[in-house]
């Protein structure tokens, strides 16, 4: 007997391979959404953000192209569709060959049992072929249960893919609804945000045209205004204010000074009435800038260089006074410390001590400040100087150095060639020349550090008391109190 059998291996790679190749996700992983009550898309939550116009319309673009080759599972759902068929098919063609073979069991047995009672009756040479065919037919019963085992096998598998395809299509399908929705909820999302874009566009415009109208308004305004002071020719009523405002400061400033001079005249009088045995007496103006020189009252009265001289400072309510260390010349020349408080000179002739007094507090140089503030906004504060002695020895040479005040360090340099440069520590000591004739209001002595010492000649004695004034202050940002050797800081410091 021939044994049939049907091969499935081409209807089953068929039914495999009816997967679209056209298919492509657009990423390896679930779009970045929720699905709440009624299968309602739901987008999440992000942080908002203000992209530009380009990049908004490439990103909506992009998404639009990746929503169309999503819908491309349609194909899949099809070739799913495609193989639940065939499973189909598959299943009832098995049902065919399981009543085929039920029918080949019917005709065996039958045949077995004619087979057996021909058996009885025959003898000799035919009962041998009939047991022959007995065992042929037994043989025939054995392969056909193995064919029934084998056709039970293969319809359990069949049963199983059409399950899975049955299973595969569904998924498929509900896949299909929730790109279809996505891809709904996403068209209303770029439509959302092209109206967002055009809305944005229209305002800008709006805007841009509103201060184009404004800027041409102020523009003819400027220009009424132009013409209108140029017809007129003349200045305005707040220049003519201003005007006489400044003139207002300047005659002031002016009482103001004529009735210090007065006070200090009326003081000094005061003082050679009460002293008019004094045999010495202070000459120069007692303003930060000058210089003050102890001079005889009398012709017969000696000269101050043969006698002991030390200079102080007073305090303005006269109960403290300091001594100015190294101020033991006949001429003595202000700084910035010595501003609003007394100066003194005690002279030591033999056993005998004189003081002499200035008749008021030292008087701020005029200008002084404004100019100080001036420098302190300039990057870099340089001044011209001439290096008239280094560690208290004479220097005969008169090239022009830079000293260079920063923020925090001083420099001192000729030419590209640095000669000191230090940071503000309290080693660092800085305070006019105490003493050395007329000179002395426009030098200065810098201590860069110990063992290093220069005096420095400035053009004026405004760029001397500026240069020290801004020392001190970037020393003190610094939390250093620069001063003079064995200075205290100044007082109400």
């Amino acid at each position: 007997m021939t044994r049939l059998s049907r091969d499935f291996g081409d209807t089953m790679q068929e039914a495999v391979q009816s997967v679209s190749a056209d298919v492509s996700f657009v990423s390896n992983q679930f779009p970045n959404y929720q699905i709440g009550a009624n299968d309602r898309i739901l987008e999440a939550k992000e942080v908002p953000e203000i992209p530009s116009m380009k990049e908004v319309v490439a990103r909506e673009t992009a998404q639009l192209i990746q929503q169309q080759k999503r819908l491309s599972v349609r194909d899949l759902a099809s070739k799913f569709e495609k193989g639940l068929a065939a499973a189909a098919k598959f299943s009832d063609e098995a049902k065919f060959r399981e009543a085929a073979s039920l029918d080949r069991h019917v005709i065996l047995k039958k045949l077995r049992d004619v087979l057996e009672i021909l058996r009885g009756r025959v003898a000799g040479r035919n009962k041998d072929d009939v047991e022959e065919a007995i065992s042929m037919v037994e043989a025939l019963a054995v392969q056909l249960t193995q064919r029934e085992g084998e056709l039970f096998h293969e319809k359990a598998e069949v049963k199983k893919l059409a399950n899975f395809f049955k299973q595969a299509s569904e998924d498929a399908k509900k896949v299909v609804e929730e790109e279809r929705s996505f891809a709904r909820a996403e068209i209303e999302s770029a439509r959302a945000a092209v109206q967002r874009l055009e809305q944005s566009l229209q305002e800008q415009d709006q805007i841009s045209m509103t201060s184009e109208a404004q800027d041409l308004e102020e523009l003819m305004k400027e220009v009424q205004e132009a013409r209108r002071i140029k017809m007129l020719h003349q200045p305005s009523k707040v220049m003519d204010m201003e005007h006489e405002l400044q003139a207002l400061r300047i005659q002031l400033a002016e009482k103001s000074m004529y009735s210090l001079q007065l006070r200090k005249e009326l003081a000094m009088s005061k003082r050679l009435e009460e002293n008019k045995s004094s045999l010495y007496e202070l000459d120069g103006f007692e303003t930060l800038g000058s210089y003050l020189r102890i001079i005889p009252s009398t012709d017969s009265t000696a000269d101050t260089s043969k006698f002991s001289i030390q200079w102080y400072r007073v305090s303005p309510e006269r109960s403290k006074k300091e001594l100015i260390s190294g101020a033991t010349k006949p001429v003595y020349a202000p700084e910035p410390f010595d501003v609003g408080r007394f100066l003194q000179a005690e002279i030591v002739l033999n056993d005998r001590r004189i003081v002499v007094t200035t008749t008021g507090p030292i008087d701020p140089a005029a200008g002084l400040g404004s100019y100080v503030e001036a420098l302190v906004r300039k990057p870099d504060i340089e001044f011209n100087v001439v290096v008239t002695q280094t560690n208290g020895r004479d220097l005969q040479s008169n090239f022009i150095h830079v000293f260079h005040v920063g923020k925090m360090r001083i420099k001192l340099r000729k030419g590209k060639i640095t000669k000191a440069k230090e940071s503000y520590s309290t080693s660092m000591k800085l305070c006019g020349v105490r003493g050395g004739g007329n000179a002395a209001a426009q030098a200065l002595f810098w201590q860069a550090k110990k063992g290093l010492s220069y005096t420095l000649a400035f053009e004026s004695e405004r760029e001397r008391n500026a240069a020290i004034m801004l020392a001190r202050r970037f020393a003190f940002d610094c939390n250093i109190m620069l001063a003079g050797p064995d200075d205290r800081a100044p007082l109400g410091s």
